[in-house]
């Protein structure tokens, strides 16, 4: 006799594609390296548990704590093959939340943590052009003209002078030669 097969069905939505980022970015990693956790800390670390936080706030533009654990229990299958972890709701209970928002607190300690991904983010180069090439084009859209401010009006290449504009300006380096 065969054994019934247990079917899970989650939402997967954005959920690999962010955590996937945040993990490429080292985001989880620098959290653990730079904010040391008391010894009675047990399940997920406290990077994981921000990684997670960080993934909820910008798959469902909400930034509370009170929501996150059912979040987190609607999806656990997907979270947590995505964190090679096993995952429980309670890992991201309000209590922890708010334990990790008191160790981010130290500023001392978040400096370092900025250091610490910039320096894996940015990249800086030594470029010596011999040619910049500039191409532009004006966006128009319905936003608040302010006379001080980016968006303004004038004359519209989509034959809309009534709809404030940004003026947008594209930069290459290239060295090719000219066209002969």
């Amino acid at each position: 006799m065969k054994k019934p097969v247990a079917v899970t069905t989650e939402r997967v939505d954005d959920i690999p594609l962010l955590l996937a980022q945040l993990n490429r970015m080292g985001v989880q990693e620098l959290l653990d390296q730079h904010f040391p956790t008391h010894g009675n800390w047990q399940g997920l670390s406290l990077g994981q548990v921000a990684v997670v936080w960080l993934t909820h706030i910008l798959s469902q533009a909400d930034h509370r704590l009170n929501p996150v654990q059912d979040w987190v229990e609607h999806h656990l299958e997907t979270i947590g093959v995505s964190l090679g972890q096993n995952l429980r709701g309670l890992d991201m209970s309000d209590d922890r939340l708010e334990s990790v928002l008191r160790y981010l607190s130290k500023d001392r300690l978040w400096e370092r943590f900025e250091q610490a991904l910039s320096q894996r983010q940015l990249q800086v180069y030594d470029l010596n052009p011999q040619r910049v090439r500039l191409d532009s084009t004006s966006v128009s859209g319905f936003w608040n003209v302010n006379e001080a401010g980016l968006f303004q009006r004038g004359h519209s290449k989509d034959h809309r002078p009534e709809l404030p504009q940004l003026k947008l300006m594209l930069a290459t380096l290239g060295s090719i030669s000219p066209l002969r």
